[in-house]
């Protein structure tokens, strides 16, 4: 007798022939083994009336607002260890002047952000390509506006 069979399964003979209790047991083995997740393929729409869900970790905002953000955090970053080295720098020696510290120590700074705007202005202008099918007039004249005054008074002049 089999270990899981129970006694009375035994008394009873269970009814099934060999080749009925052979198929019952691979059904059995393999409703055990068979997956119990399912992954639905269907490809999920590209817009629908669900709003959007923000995930975890930094909110959702724009690519320039990412970038912008993550600048200031490098920025603040490198202030505080600038600062600390220059605090640690002061209390150590007990003798160290502030003033000149600042210098040394602030002139790194403003060096960065001089050559950051240096850079700035050095972009190159974006290469603007056209592409016309038939006749195309260009005007190409440059308006000059100028508002002023309490109540406002527009002038344009070509």
């Amino acid at each position: 007798m089999h270990p899981d069979t129970t006694p009375q399964m035994a008394s009873k003979g269970a009814g099934l022939s060999e080749v009925q209790a052979e198929t019952e047991a691979r059904r059995i083995i393999a409703d055990a083994y068979r997956p119990t997740a399912y992954r639905d393929d269907t490809p999920i729409p590209a817009h629908g009336t669900t709003p959007p869900i923000a995930q975890p970790g930094r909110p959702p905002m724009s690519q320039g607002a990412t970038d912008a953000s993550v600048l200031m955090l490098a920025g603040g970053a490198t202030t505080a260890m600038v600062g600390g080295t220059a605090a640690v720098l002061m209390y150590v020696s007990q003798f160290a002047d502030p003033v000149v510290c600042g210098l040394v120590f602030g002139a790194p700074t403003a060096l960065v952000l001089a050559l950051a705007r240096l850079a700035k202005r050095a972009k190159p202008g974006p290469d603007i390509h056209h592409h016309y099918q038939g006749p195309v007039y260009q005007d190409q004249r440059t308006i000059h506006s100028r508002t002023n005054g309490v109540w406002a008074k527009t002038n344009t002049h070509q």
